[in-house]
């Protein structure tokens, strides 16, 4: 079956995810994470996998920031920290993680996700042969390239189903600066934002609103639309997509958690008839659309079009 991959927000949340139907979790820390819907300081960590591995579930620790020399030895006291909690899963994108994995007594396996930079079959084998048991697919790939990679790879494949996706990050605090230099105070708020604390920068002409934020990891801009491919995961089905992620970052708790018991519908619906699926997919979608932020239209992301900029 399907994996249903999601990113909650707090403890109490992961408690509800499981209910939701939520087979996996990704959590960490912001300083080794990029973009957390939630912050899961060390001690969280440790309450977070005894939770969800009392469910049945699983833990993927993200890890997957690019390092400088100097955080080193924090990533390696961090992944030593990771394989004493034994997590289930550690998610990469600098090869020093696999590095300093490698190191370990009883590895634990790792999935690769360097955002943009998965787009082929020949990359997903090559960090396969190095300890990667999933890749984690760049969200700029058409259909027909995610079926592709997933017809010629080795490990598993997961897809990014639902949420925003990044459009442009730098490691520099650009809006911190700006203002600093403008003599001007900015508070930066990384936790639970919603509609009305989000910062967005607005394209007049294409009558788009796109969210900016700051953390520990620099500036991110997101894009000014949310993934939905719920009617659209019949492809992905028949290829065998391993795992289907929902990225709730900038969403509230309650969207992610109607959002998962969706998509938890979607892939039951499909393994106990595809016609059944095929039938009441359309319905599927309407309580995300009661809930979905005015500024946030959904699209099918590159599903169906080329990647163009």
């Amino acid at each position: 079956m399907t994996e249903l991959v999601v990113t909650p927000k707090s403890l109490s949340h992961i408690e509800t995810l499981i209910e939701k139907g939520a087979d996996a979790f990704i959590i960490g820390e912001e300083k080794f994470g990029l973009r957390l819907a939630g912050e899961f300081k060390k001690d969280d960590m440790i309450k977070a996998v005894e939770i969800i591995h009392n469910a049945g579930k699983k833990v993927y620790a993200a890890v997957n920031g690019i390092f400088h020399n100097y955080h080193i030895p924090a990533v390696e006291a961090y992944i030593k920290f990771l394989h004493d909690i034994r997590v289930d899963r550690i998610i990469f994108g600098d090869p020093a993680v696999v590095m300093i994995v490698k190191e370990q007594d009883n590895p634990i396996p790792l999935h690769w996700n360097a955002e943009t930079l998965v787009t082929n079959h020949f990359q997903c084998n090559y960090w396969g042969k190095r300890g990667a048991t999933r890749a984690i697919l760049a969200r700029e790939l058409s259909l027909e390239e995610i079926l592709n990679i997933k017809a010629n790879s080795d490990v598993e494949i997961e897809v990014q189903v639902h949420g925003m996706t990044c459009m442009f990050q730098s490691k520099r605090m650009l809006l911190g600066n700006y203002y600093t230099f403008q003599e001007r105070q900015m508070k930066i708020q990384r936790q639970n934002l919603d509609e009305d604390t989000q910062l967005l920068l607005y394209d007049e002409e294409r009558g788009n609103k796109y969210p900016v934020y700051e953390d520990y990891n620099g500036t991110h801009i997101m894009s000014p639309n949310d993934i939905c491919l719920i009617e659209e995961l019949e492809p992905l089905f028949e290829a065998g997509i391993d795992s289907f992620k929902i990225d709730g970052l900038l969403h509230t708790e309650e969207y992610i958690n109607v959002v998962t018991e969706q998509y938890r519908e979607a892939i039951d619906l499909y393994e106990e008839d595809p016609e059944t699926y095929e039938d009441e997919k359309f319905m599927l979608v309407d309580p995300i659309e009661a809930i979905q932020p005015d500024h946030r239209p959904f699209d099918e992301g590159f599903l169906f079009k080329q990647t163009v900029y």
